[in-house]
């Protein structure tokens, strides 16, 4: 993607806005980066970010404004300027953030913003521009950063995949080259159930373990198919033993001519009596346990499910094996939406509480590469290539992403 120059910009407007449809419920940001002299959008984001309030939506679009000036305009002057008053008075020091999931948004949002940042409150009507990347990002019509003007992504997954690496020729920040080819993991989160389209918890190998409705069968040959020029490069089709990602992995492993491995580190997190129920279900029949699991690493959902540290241990025991067995080779491993972004977490070297600040779409592909240091014992470092990807020009994902 083609970035900015922002020395050219000496002040910039953040406009940012978010929101939650059921507060909580499903909730996306969108925020929005302009030159102040000239009105010029310089980037845009607009992202889903799960189940959330309203207040932490618009939050979390405060924070990917103040990402987008620290990348695109580091050395610009910064006014931000949203239509939500707790946060525009909270971040000026007038209002007490007496909220506990607002304090760490807030200090957050206080370590990028520069020294002289001022923050302005505005009518909703005229933050529209902010409004409308949220809404599309809730509608699914619109996910991530993007720049007007920049160039568009490959189209070719073995492109993408396989494009030269820096890191691996010449090392990065002082890390010695690779000591040899890296081993790629494409990952693919399973296609859609009756629970995905229901938005209902779905847990691993004690869940009801619904299998691929017709659509999910769909979206899975529709990513086999994109997987097709990538077959004699792949050495083996590796999937999590639950249901719905067994189907979806014999759909691959078919089109790609490779046997199937099953690697149970990869299974989806489990929610105990949760399972089978919707949010608001949960939120009905056992407030006290969702509370304490929202936002938390070490509570378990439904009394006997597993937490994000639970399944993190298992998912990064489950990767070492597989680098063990596939060193150096590309492997499509078939798993879910946990699983995957635990996966990318570690990966970037993000703290776990990143998973809550990711939407995983079915049958999207992330691309890990993890390369083996220059020295015997070094821990692999790893490359995100690619995350959240879908087929190009595939209707069956025009609807957007569904969880």
């Amino acid at each position: 993607m083609a970035r900015s120059n922002g020395a050219q910009h000496r002040r910039v407007v953040i406009e940012a806005d978010g929101g939650s449809r059921g507060n909580p419920g499903p909730a996306a940001y969108g925020a929005v980066l302009k030159d102040a002299d000239t009105g010029e959008v310089i980037a845009e984001d607009a992202s889903t970010i799960g189940i959330a309030s309203n207040n932490v939506a618009e939050y979390s679009g405060l924070i990917a404004g103040l990402n987008l000036a620290a990348e695109f305009a580091p050395e610009a002057d910064i006014e931000v300027r949203m239509d939500s008053r707790l946060v525009v008075e909270q971040m000026s020091g007038r209002w007490k953030i007496k909220h506990a999931s607002m304090k760490p948004l807030a200090i957050e949002a206080n370590r990028l913003a520069p020294s002289g940042t001022t923050y302005t409150w505005m009518p909703r009507e005229q933050n529209q521009h902010a409004d409308r990347l949220a809404n599309e990002a809730l509608d699914g019509t619109r996910e991530g950063v993007s720049v007007p003007g920049a160039e568009a992504e490959p189209e070719s997954l073995i492109e993408e995949i396989e494009s030269p690496s820096e890191q691996a020729e010449t090392g990065y920040r002082g890390w010695a080259p690779a000591a040899g080819p890296p081993t790629t993991l494409v990952l693919v989160r399973h296609g859609v159930t009756a629970h995905t389209t229901e938005k209902r918890f779905s847990g691993g190998l004690a869940s009801a373990n619904p299998g691929l409705s017709d659509e999910g069968r769909d979206q899975i040959r529709a990513v086999a198919s994109w997987l097709s020029p990538l077959a004699d490069r792949v050495d083996g089709v590796v999937t999590s033993p639950v249901r719905r990602t067994r189907e979806s992995a014999e759909i691959l492993a078919e089109a790609l001519g490779h046997p199937l491995e099953e690697e149970p580190g990869f299974a989806e997190m489990e929610f105990g009596a949760w399972d089978g129920l919707t949010f608001a279900e949960v939120a009905e029949k056992h407030q006290a346990d969702l509370d304490a699991w929202l936002g938390s690493l070490d509570a378990a959902p439904g009394g006997t499910g597993e937490s994000f540290r639970s399944v993190e241990e298992r998912v990064l025991a489950g990767l070492q094996r597989l680098l063990d067995d596939h060193a150096g080779r590309t492997v499509v491993v078939v798993s879910h939406v946990t699983p995957i972004k635990t996966l990318v977490a570690h990966a970037v070297d993000a703290p776990l509480t990143s998973v809550f600040r990711m939407e995983l779409s079915p049958a999207s592909v992330t691309v890990l590469s993890f390369f083996t240091g220059g020295s015997a014992g070094d821990e692999p470092r790893a490359s995100l290539r690619m995350y959240n990807a879908l087929p190009p020009g595939n209707d069956v994902f025009a609807a957007g992403p569904r969880w």
